[in-house]
């Protein structure tokens, strides 16, 4: 059976639940390319920019190299968050050290939420698909048995074709599902990487910083 028949012999309840599928799989796919993208640049840029960071004879002029490695601005965040005037305010209470702390896990939650954005879309796709897919074969199981037994035809040869086309259903809810699965647990491994060099450099940034007052 060919999808233009089951669209032609499904009702709008099963149209409905399809559209659905259709506006998951294509929400996963554009997040899963897009973040896949991002991701790899942001990879690619921040060994580069902490190697530079470091590398600069000092601070005022690895500041300004920066922006030249950080394309999608991972590591600026962070640095600006420490320029930042906190006299006056609670965020400049307590010791150096804790004002820092402070200010750079701000900053790189900042961060951290634009890298994860889309992750609850994929995550969503992938948990509800496949329900909504069964919903569509029940669905349709249940309006193809009902309308033979109202016709007095209830027979194997008249069943198999209208089972089968609700079954249509379960394989499109999987087929959207699967993919959502696999892109939401590969980004999530590069983003728990680029976490890790995150946390690092702000670590060490903090202690360059705190141990020059």
């Amino acid at each position: 059976m060919s999808l233009a028949d089951f669209w032609l012999h499904s009702d709008a309840f099963s149209l409905f639940l399809a559209l659905v599928l259709l506006g998951l799989s294509v929400a996963s796919w554009v997040v899963i390319f897009w973040k896949w993208r991002l991701l790899s640049r942001v990879q690619a840029d921040v060994p580069r920019s902490v190697a530079a960071f470091w590398h600069a004879p000092h601070l005022s002029a690895a500041r300004e190299q920066l922006p030249a490695f950080d394309r999608d601005r991972s590591l600026l965040p962070l640095v600006e968050a420490t320029e930042q005037p906190l006299m006056g305010t609670l965020a400049g209470a307590g010791l150096r050290h804790e004002q820092l702390t402070r200010t750079l896990r701000d900053a790189l939650h900042g961060v951290l939420r634009r890298l994860q954005w889309g992750q609850t879309v994929l995550a969503t796709a992938g948990s509800i698909a496949p329900f909504v897919g069964l919903l569509g074969t029940v669905w349709g199981i249940f309006n193809a048995l009902t309308g033979m037994a109202e016709a007095g035809q209830l027979t194997v040869d008249r069943i198999a074709g209208p089972v089968g086309e609700a079954l249509v259903m379960t394989a499109l809810g999987l087929g959207v599902a699967i993919p959502a699965v696999l892109g939401y647990n590969l980004l999530g491994r590069r983003i728990a990487q680029i976490e890790a060099e995150l946390e690092g450099f702000a670590h060490d940034l903090r202690g360059l910083l705190a141990g020059k007052d």
